[in-house]
């Protein structure tokens, strides 16, 4: 009876103390009153982006597809998804040094013959002065164009709060498997 007693006297207490409302300082935002006193830098990157879908050990794999066919008869056809992890290297060459990769997804988005992608990727950088940060590109992506743009969105690392463009011409693009090397230059700005 004794340790009932003990252990009430022990509970009761804890009981009124988790149960009466304390007062919480806490809100979704606030605002600091200590001033970032940031430099926006403009950088601007030059790599080819390797997507090869052909192979033992393609970069891009088909994820989704519609359960109907609709469309043009195009290596990546219209509603198919893919996965990618594709290298980033200095030159167009496959001897050529990687500095990193693109991992994401992207869209077939077009009907017709002009084959158009909507792409969700980070471009990772493995080697040089970005390694370990990376810049994110949502933007369409229309493939046929001999001059396209993409948009930067986002970035971490030395890119971080980063926006800007990447321009893409096509340097090497095989229309019955699909693998590209495609040529950017990317404008970025950041802090």
């Amino acid at each position: 009876m004794e340790n009932k007693a003990s252990l009430i006297l022990l509970v009761v207490p804890l009981l009124f103390f988790s149960v009466t409302i304390n007062p919480v300082h806490s809100e979704y935002h606030y605002e600091s009153s200590h001033k970032l006193h940031l430099k926006e830098k403009v950088t601007h990157l030059h790599f080819y982006l390797f997507d090869i879908l052909s192979g033992n050990k393609p970069s891009a794999i088909e994820v989704a597809r519609p359960n109907i066919t609709i469309g043009a008869k195009l290596a990546t056809p219209f509603g198919h998804v893919y996965a990618i992890d594709d290298e980033l290297k200095e030159g167009p060459h496959a001897n050529s040094t990687v500095v990193g990769n693109a991992r994401g997804l992207y869209l077939s988005a077009s009907q017709d013959d002009k084959l158009t992608l909507v792409m969700y990727v980070d471009f990772g950088f493995t080697a040089g002065k970005f390694k370990g940060s990376s810049i994110s590109v949502f933007s369409r992506n229309p493939v046929t164009e001999a001059k396209r743009e993409l948009a930067v969105v986002g970035g971490r690392g030395r890119f971080r709060m980063a926006r800007g463009f990447a321009r893409i011409k096509t340097h090497y693009f095989n229309a019955t498997n699909g693998d590209a090397i495609l040529e950017y230059r990317v404008t970025v700005l950041h802090y």
